[in-house]
């Protein structure tokens, strides 16, 4: 599905992110990839899980603080070195302090705040600025959201925000960039047992209540939000942008009191 295609992802930092889950599936598709670091400390980490996809040492690895815009360009240079084009972005970037991720949502800090929304929803931005003259077939951007950009959800607090202001974001750069041939879109995955998923508060009850109320009753895996990805990276979504899909095996369709057995009428 992505043979002779070439992809940028960001977002890799150990073998449990869904930015691996996606870059495995990419390249089983065909595509040849490039993969980000956020600094030299975790290089090594992604440099070792490079190594064993088959192209191995021969996947560029580029340092990207998504905070520096120097660096971001930089980046964009580098990789404009070494390869003619690029065809797809994908955004798996997202932090926030894990002190703002429990508690109460109103004693989310400025600070906290900033950095949130700075990292998880306008670092999409100078990355498209940067990479997009690169993209000179028209491509795709990827980013990652999820549901509590819509919707509450207990303890994701600020990080909901950030997915919200992400969406957005992504609605515009999709208008802006549609007429080079460049289509956004996000994804909004489940759930998944990732590192930076457990600084949410109750994590491991989320990924229970999910599991026992979604339509197909289980947890999404990495390997399919990587299969929606790669879809929306190929010819085969030439005519989706601006497009938000779930992928979390139907929960998003569940009403407030679905999975709750109703109480007994009066006597």
């Amino acid at each position: 599905m992505l043979q002779g295609k070439r992809g940028l992802i960001l977002g890799v930092a150990n073998k449990r992110s869904l930015g691996w889950s996606i870059a495995k599936v990419c390249v089983g598709d065909g595509a040849e990839i490039a993969l980000t670091c956020q600094s030299e400390r975790f290089e090594p980490a992604v440099r070792k899980l490079a190594a064993t996809l088959p192209e191995g040492g021969d996947v560029p690895i580029l340092r990207v603080d998504v905070t520096d815009e120097p660096q971001i360009e930089q980046a964009a240079t580098a990789l404009a070195e070494r390869w003619d084009r690029l065809d797809f972005i994908v955004h798996s970037i997202a932090w926030a302090n894990p002190d703002e991720l429990k508690g109460r949502f109103r004693d989310t800090t400025r600070n906290g705040f900033n950095i949130a929304l700075d990292i998880s929803a306008y670092s999409v931005i100078p990355i498209a600025r940067a990479f997009q003259p690169l993209m000179t077939a028209g491509g795709s951007i990827i980013a990652l959201s999820y549901l509590g950009g819509e919707r509450v959800v207990p303890n994701y607090n600020v990080m909901g925000v950030a997915k919200a202001a992400l969406d957005s974001a992504l609605r515009y750069l999709a208008y802006d960039l549609g007429p080079e041939g460049i289509r956004v879109n996000s994804v909004a995955p489940g759930p998944v047992r990732t590192v930076s998923a457990s600084s949410v508060g109750d994590f491991a009850m989320m990924l229970d209540h999910v599991k026992s109320v979604a339509p197909l009753r289980r947890n999404v895996t990495g390997d399919e939000v990587g299969n929606v990805v790669a879809f929306l990276a190929s010819d085969l979504a030439s005519g989706v942008t601006g497009t938000h899909i779930p992928v979390d095996c139907g929960f998003t369709v569940l009403g407030l009191t679905t999975g709750i057995r109703d109480a007994e009428p009066d006597a």
